[in-house]
């Protein structure tokens, strides 16, 4: 599979500063590229402003739904936005790789190498849809409180909970079956753990893709004594944007290096520190679960 995700790394850092009344560069990324595929997404855009540590400010998440009208959703979600730091004392600019440019290819990359599949899956009317949130304002301006994080998803899961579900049925937050959020991949070998119960049944799933994967050879550079998914740590859960959709009910599988990438809000969260094999791994780890899941 080529990897999208290097056309993401030049466009994060001002994702969050521009206004609202115009999608930013790396929005329009998004969204023109899932327009561009066959399987035709509906895609729309959460403009809002909202008062951070820095005043008043534009934020916009872009909603990408496979077909509206299917009342149950399973949502695979990252944030597109950097963190703000003025350039270090060399001019570099924070660019946020892992954090969060390989998420957002990632979900790009997956739907990309499903989209025959997923026109197919629509035209036959299956009773699961697949829908992406890419959020915007994810990172905290000052230092990360419940007021300052987290902008677009607690603004976009107001607005799911407060609008009709797909055929009358609820609201659109009732219909999400599982909210899978990805996060601070990239980095070589991360350790990805089980944070939830509820949905730790589709964690051992991604425990066993990998483990098939890896039997078939279809993994590079992969070690088997140093899985990706480990189903017997527990570190405690993360603050992410999955926390709004947590406390109205939403079931989550939280994909997340822990503990964080080294280079982690670093001015080497760049490109050049990237591991290509883990990032092509996790890509057919995710294709894998995604097909599985729907049933492709």
């Amino acid at each position: 599979m080529e990897l999208l995700c290097f056309s993401f790394l030049s466009l994060m850092l001002m994702s969050e500063l521009l206004g609202p009344t115009e999608p930013s560069g790396v929005e329009e990324l998004i969204s023109g590229h899932l327009r561009s595929l066959s399987a035709d997404w509906t895609v729309e855009f959460d403009l809002f402003d909202a008062l951070t540590p820095r005043g008043s400010l534009p934020f916009g998440s872009v909603i990408a739904t496979l077909d509206p009208k299917v009342q149950r959703r399973l949502v695979f979600a990252c944030h597109l936005d950097s963190k703000w730091f003025p350039p270090d004392a060399g001019g570099r600019p924070f660019v946020g790789a892992t954090d969060s440019a390989v998420p957002c290819a990632m979900i790009l990359e997956a739907v990309t190498a499903l989209d025959k599949t997923l026109r197919i899956m629509k035209d036959k009317g299956s009773p699961i849809t697949l829908q992406l949130f890419f959020l915007d304002g994810e990172e905290a301006f000052g230092d990360w409180t419940e007021t300052d994080s987290l902008y677009g998803a607690r603004h976009l899961a107001q607005r799911l909970q407060d609008e009709p579900g797909p055929g009358g049925a609820g609201n659109k937050l009732q219909a999400i079956d599982l909210f899978v959020l990805l996060d601070l991949l990239g980095a070589q070998e991360p350790l990805i753990l089980s944070h939830f119960s509820e949905t730790r049944s589709h964690f051992m799933r991604l425990v066993s893709i990998e483990q098939r994967l890896h039997s078939l050879g279809l993994l590079d550079a992969h070690h088997m004594d140093r899985p990706y998914f480990r189903p017997n740590l527990y570190f405690g859960a993360v603050e992410d944007d999955h926390v709004p959709f947590l406390h109205r009910g939403v079931p989550i599988l939280h994909v997340i290096s822990t503990p964080f990438p080294s280079v982690w809000h670093t001015y080497d969260d760049t490109e050049e520190n990237l591991h290509r094999p883990t990032i092509a791994n996790l890509c057919h780890i995710f294709v894998t679960f995604l097909a599985e899941t729907l049933a492709l």
